[in-house]
């Protein structure tokens, strides 16, 4: 198992056929995994103009010419942003990647100007929540509504304590 020094981490077009394809694999995890399954096509349709500028962005993990991760970032205002589509490939999890990508997702919006972090989870998704809570973000209300989401977490960037 490789770790994630060699993980290239890099701003695609979310409407590629790279990017199309990371969309359709977590798409499809979280069809196994949610209970009632999960509507893909409109996920999917939805996600070129959410993570283009000027809306947001959309980074792919490579690992050569392996895509093993993905991430997007939709712009809400001025100073908030939320991040969403984050999925890293099941064989490369427990390594420290998804912590890094999310590392790098946060980066890209305190470069924008923005200090504030938005994100949603499922409730089966527990190592998603686990890490969200080790890295700094705290439950809030919720704050959208996602069908599928029941964990609303918020994270002010550039403070020490993550808060």
């Amino acid at each position: 198992m490789t770790g994630t020094a060699q993980v290239v981490l890099s701003r695609v077009d979310a409407g590629s056929t790279e990017a199309r394809w990371a969309l359709q694999q977590y798409f499809d995890e979280l069809d196994r995994r949610f209970d009632g399954g999960f509507k893909t096509d409109e996920a999917l349709d939805e996600a070129t103009p959410s993570f283009n500028p000027p809306s947001g962005l959309f980074v792919l993990a490579m690992l050569g010419d392996e895509i093993v991760g993905c991430g997007g970032v939709q712009w809400i205002d001025g100073i908030t942003a939320e991040i969403r589509r984050m999925w890293v490939d099941s064989a490369r999890r427990g390594i420290g990647l998804g912590k890094r990508l999310l590392g790098h997702l946060e980066g890209e919006v305190q470069s924008s100007g923005r200090r504030r972090v938005l994100l949603d989870t499922n409730a089966r998704l527990a190592e998603a929540i686990s890490m969200y809570r080790a890295l700094g973000y705290h439950d809030i209300e919720r704050y959208n509504d996602n069908p599928y989401a029941h964990h609303w977490f918020e994270k002010a960037l550039g403070d020490t304590d993550g808060r």
